[in-house]
């Protein structure tokens, strides 16, 4: 299994990461990774993100901005 995640800008369209991800093996490491790098990628533009398992949707999206209603 591969969990990778999508950066988006806010309207859901597609944006390169500012920090090269990585591929994950479980979700655990997917969601610490983006746990530590997600200011980094709010700096470099993205707003949110989602995380698919093998090209399949499990969530998302996700705000990288902390003031989340």
């Amino acid at each position: 299994m591969v969990w990778a995640w999508r950066f988006e800008k806010s309207d859901g369209t597609e944006t390169a990461p500012a920090v090269e991800p990585e591929e994950f093996s479980t979700q655990g490491d997917a969601e610490s990774w983006i746990g530590e790098v997600w200011k980094d990628l709010l700096d470099g533009g993205a707003e949110q993100v989602t995380l698919f398992e093998d090209g399949t949707k499990i969530y998302g999206p996700m705000s990288l901005h902390g003031d989340v209603e």
